[in-house]
């Protein structure tokens, strides 16, 4: 490889790694209480949200608190969408972060596949894995995070339903569920709070809250709540139906899951065992697989049943799949 290629690459090592530990350093110093619950009513204060420039009353985005990169990054539609992942995922850093991790990940890649194991297509392609970790581990936690949500929602839902029915208005309601819920239902509906109280009315608040979360659950519920404001009704009654409907909806998932195990138990054997085969007369008997591997008409075969069996996957996998 090139010096300068070289030099080049770590000098973007060490740059990131240098961000990284100082935007740790100065995280660590800011464990206080009162100065988180300061930053927090800070994002919706007036100066926070004031633009000199264009005159209108803006939530800052925050994408790094480097503010040559935060103002490089805004400018920057992919992003936006990178912007939403973390904070569906509720992680505990800036997009910025993510991103720097991202290229340092490749970076590390690149290097242990094209000069440890002198092998520039292995690097390239250890690069592209290594770059999609980050991006895997906040989809993971994302889709861990609506899943815990999703099975809060009734139980909230309940707990607003008996507090209108208590006369309390519907703030209160969400401010009760906020406080006796653990994140992430308790997170996402004290935020929804903080937006009212800090001005914003319910409906936006509502529809704010239907973007950061994703469920459809909780926007059968939004829209019912926004229609009810505008057309009337007994938002208790429809509360406690919505509630009740959720259930039955997780009752009759349960049941359909457990009526498609055993598919996918046999989709699990059958996409299995022809590898254990393999590798197992691979043990047993290496000659008798040598003709797969070394002679031209064992490699067209392998391809051939390889292509066969990924079409055989496909349609075992729309098989077992089942929308409700």
């Amino acid at each position: 490889m090139n010096i300068y290629i070289f030099t080049l690459i770590l000098f973007t090592i060490l740059v990131i790694v240098i961000e990284l530990l100082l935007y740790a350093w100065r995280g660590s110093r800011d464990l206080s209480r009162a100065k988180v619950t300061s930053r927090r009513l800070q994002e919706y204060s007036w100066d926070n949200c004031w633009s000199d420039v264009h005159g209108e009353i803006l939530k800052t985005r925050v994408l790094s608190s480097i503010p040559l990169l935060n103002s490089m990054l805004a400018k920057m539609n992919l992003v936006g969408r990178l912007e939403t992942l973390v904070r569906q995922a509720n992680a505990p850093y800036p997009p910025a972060v993510y991103i720097m991790l991202t290229a340092l990940l490749g970076v590390i890649g690149f290097l242990v596949g094209g000069i440890v194991l002198k092998n520039q297509s292995l690097g390239l392609l250890a690069a592209l894995v290594c770059c999609l970790l980050p991006c895997v581990w906040l989809q993971t936690k994302k889709a861990t995070r609506m899943k815990k949500f999703a099975i809060q929602l009734p139980e909230a839902l309940d707990l607003i339903a008996r507090s209108l029915k208590a006369g309390h208005a519907f703030t209160g309601g969400l401010k009760l569920a906020a406080d006796s819920f653990p994140d992430p239902l308790g997170t996402e509906f004290g935020d929804t709070i903080n937006e009212i109280n800090f001005g914003l009315s319910v409906p936006d608040a509502l529809k704010n809250l239907g973007t950061r979360v994703e469920s459809a659950d909780l926007h059968y519920f939004i829209v019912s709540t926004i229609l009810q404001r505008d057309t009337g009704g007994n938002l208790a009654e429809i509360t406690a139906s919505i509630a009740h409907l959720i259930r039955e909806r997780f009752k009759f998932n349960d049941k359909v899951r457990v009526l498609a195990a055993e598919g996918k138990i046999s989709a699990i054997i059958l996409i299995a065992l022809p590898f254990v085969m393999f590798f197992t007369i691979l043990k047993l008997n290496p000659s008798y697989i040598e003709v797969l591997l070394q002679e031209s008409i064992g490699k067209m075969a392998v391809t051939a049943a390889m292509v066969l069996m990924l079409c055989g996957i496909g349609i075992i996998l729309k098989m077992i799949k089942i929308n409700v």
